[in-house]
């Protein structure tokens, strides 16, 4: 048995720079954004005053999206609702892509952590906003000065954590996954080598991809969105 778990397949590079490669979670994210698009079109696209059918589908998806953050975030802020929903999307899809036998878009660091740098960013937008450069600076400094440097840390944590939870929870998954293909592969030579395939790769795989491919997808893409609403709606009621 010949298993490999790595990283995302390098597939090229940009202009030939061996400093700008093209990877495959760069090709699947694209893949994923098309098809996003692709879905969003085909919701809105012919829209009527009385909504039926697709129409009335997407109308009701925005309307829980703005209901649930502005019952986690507070009123007024369903200016955040476009970004909450491209948050879910991404993050469902760019994980279901593996159903589709595509390496999740993830399972990549890179795309979790870029997710939790925006979001980060949001939240320090929004401290200074409403706090002011001398509350938010002053925040450093509670319940008393010495507290300073573990407070630092514990706003660089932040897009730390929501990054590595959400990348941990998917490539564990994938690894997981991959491991017990083989051993089966093994086990099933093995035990019944006679049969031209591998019969005991039947049946547990499924399981195991309805698990990690669906269940801990949507999960994770949900308990992302909502610490990205939580920790904003803190920001802007910090002041």
């Amino acid at each position: 048995m010949n298993v490999e778990i790595n990283g995302p397949q390098v597939l090229g590079y940009l202009f030939g720079n061996p400093n700008l490669p093209i990877t495959e979670t760069m090709r699947n994210a694209w893949i994923v954004m098309a098809f996003i698009l692709f879905l969003c079109i085909f919701l809105t696209r012919r829209m009527e005053k009385i909504p039926k059918g697709k129409q009335a589908l997407a109308e009701k998806a925005v309307i829980m999206i703005d209901n649930l953050v502005e019952s986690t975030m507070g009123q007024g802020c369903r200016a955040f609702s476009p970004y909450i929903a491209t948050l879910l999307m991404s993050s469902l899809f760019g994980s279901l892509a593996t159903l589709f036998w595509m390496r999740p878009v993830t399972a990549d660091l890179n795309t979790t952590l870029g997710w939790a740098l925006m979001t980060f960013i949001l939240i320090t937008y929004n401290k200074i906003k409403y706090g002011g450069i001398g509350g938010y600076l002053k925040g450093f400094l509670e319940p008393v000065f010495v507290m300073a440097p573990l407070n630092v840390l514990s706003e660089v944590a932040t897009p730390v954590s929501m990054s590595f939870r959400h990348f941990g929870n998917m490539a564990g998954g994938l690894v997981i996954s991959t491991l017990i293909m083989g051993a089966l592969e093994v086990l099933s030579n093995a035990v019944l080598g006679f049969l031209p395939v591998p019969l005991l790769q039947i049946g547990l795989p499924g399981i195991l991809s309805v698990y990690f491919d669906c269940f801990t997808a949507c999960m994770q893409a949900f308990i992302f969105s909502m610490l990205t609403m939580a920790y904003v709606g803190d920001a802007r009621g910090s002041s």
